[in-house]
C-alpha cells in the first residue's frame, strides 16, 4: 500500500531536502522537474540553493500525483498542469476573486528574501545551541528578533501566509 505524504508545516520557505521528504521524491528529481515544468520556479540564493514556497510544494505534489499515480508522461502532465492553472484562473475571474480570494499577492524582493532566510537560519542555530546547553552570544542589533519580537510587517506577512494556508486547506 502507498505511504501517505506528511502534512506540510506552516513556514515561509522550504529547502530542497525538506521538499523532497514532504513530496516523496529525491532532490535530483525536483531539479529535473524545474526544467520540465515552467510553473515550478523556486527562489535561489547564493550558491544556487533552492528555497520553495508552500504553493510550490503543493504543485510538486500535484506533479507527483500526475506522473506516479495517474500515469501521465512528462509532456502529458505539463499539459494537464497548464489546463488546471488556466481553468483555476478562469474560475477566479468569473467569480471575481483575486489571487487569494481578494488578498493581493505578496511580492518579496531579493533583499527581503535574504533577510527572512537569515532570520530563520539564526533562529534554527539558536534553538540548536540552546538544546545543546551552549550559551548563545547574540548581537545587540538582532536580539529583539531572536527573542520572538516581530515587526508589524513581519506579523502581517505571517498572518497572510496562515490565511493562505487555511484557504488552500479548505478547497
Amino acid at each position: 500500500m502507498e505511504k501517505a505524504l506528511p502534512s506540510i508545516p506552516v513556514k515561509r520557505y522550504f529547502t530542497i531536502g525538506e521538499v523532497a521528504e514532504l513530496c516523496g521524491v529525491k532532490p535530483h528529481v525536483l531539479r529535473y522537474w524545474e526544467q520540465e515544468f515552467t510553473q515550478l520556479r523556486p527562489m535561489k540564493r547564493r550558491g544556487n540553493r533552492r528555497y520553495y514556497q508552500h504553493h510550490e510544494v503543493l504543485m510538486i505534489r500535484r506533479i507527483r500525483d500526475l506522473l506516479y499515480d495517474q500515469g501521465f508522461t512528462i509532456s502529458g502532465a505539463r499539459n494537464k498542469l497548464q489546463e488546471l492553472v488556466a481553468s483555476e484562473r478562469d474560475r477566479r475571474k468569473s467569480v471575481g476573486e483575486g489571487p487569494l480570494e481578494g488578498v493581493e499577492a505578496i511580492e518579496i524582493d531579493q533583499e527581503e528574501f535574504e533577510a527572512a532566510l537569515h532570520e530563520e537560519e539564526d533562529a534554527r542555530e539558536a534553538e540548536a545551541e540552546a538544546a545543546d546547553g551552549v550559551a548563545l552570544a547574540v548581537p545587540a542589533t538582532r536580539a529583539p528578533l531572536r527573542a520572538g519580537a516581530m515587526s508589524p510587517l513581519q506579523q502581517l506577512r505571517r498572518e497572510l501566509f496562515e490565511i493562505r494556508e487555511l484557504l488552500t486547506l479548505n478547497r
